[in-house]
């Protein structure tokens, strides 16, 4: 398993998954993406690591598992 990740602000990861920004945070404060917020600042500041990202992607959908099972 490759443990390396790359960090990525929500626009670079939103960009990453082809979506816009403001769905990418929506799914983060919904559980639906893993992502990580920054303290120290007055701003809500998300990061993503694409592994999460990747993990994100190959899980199955609600509408798939619906469909098939």
């Amino acid at each position: 398993m490759n443990t390396e990740s790359v960090w990525l602000t929500a626009k670079e990861a939103a960009a990453y998954l082809k979506v816009e920004p403001r769905t990418l945070l929506l799914w983060a404060r919904q559980g639906k993406v893993k992502g990580h917020v920054l303290s120290g600042s007055d701003r809500v500041t998300w990061r993503f690591r694409t592994v999460d990202l990747d993990a994100m992607l190959l899980s199955p959908s609600v509408a798939h598992i619906r469909r098939n099972g």
